[in-house]
């Protein structure tokens, strides 16, 4: 399967693994969410902190929505740290994606090392791909080889 924005996700992941190998797991997801920051930047990768995306239902302004990092206006972002991911997670990144009309969402457990290794509740390890959770838009249009789950 060909990921979208592929180039541009890689480069998050690596800034990622960066910062949890330089302050390793444990702290609080604000602090993982400014180093990350840093490392984005020093990187030259642009990047928008808590913008602000307008939600409505049937014409009416419900209040906003805040994605934590949004990438090149591509890719969401999202650092946790938490113990496993749950269906909440899941439905927290699409519908960041439904609101953003963006393609891609990034979840991120700085919690568990190295990044992209999960405990489950049952003490059973699983493993996600590097980026922990890719999320697609399914609104967007793939290629019908290419599919996003």
């Amino acid at each position: 399967m060909e990921l979208i924005h592929e180039e541009l996700s890689g480069q998050i992941i690596a800034a990622a693994i960066t910062v949890q190998q330089g302050l390793r797991p444990g702290l609080n997801e604000k602090i993982y969410e400014k180093a990350l920051c840093i490392e984005l930047t020093e990187r030259g990768i642009s990047f928008e902190q808590q913008a602000r995306y307008d939600v409505f239902y049937k014409g009416q302004n419900l209040g906003y929505l805040i994605p934590d990092l949004v990438v090149e206006n591509k890719i969401i972002v999202d650092p946790k740290c938490v113990e496993l991911f749950t269906p909440t997670h899941d439905a927290q990144m699409l519908g960041y994606l439904n609101i953003t009309g963006l393609d891609l969402a990034l979840l991120l457990n700085f919690k568990v090392w190295p990044l992209g290794k999960n405990a489950s509740s049952d003490h059973n390890s699983i493993f996600h791909n590097p980026a922990n959770s890719i999320f697609h838009n399914p609104s967007s249009v793939f290629s019908p080889s290419a599919s996003p789950f």
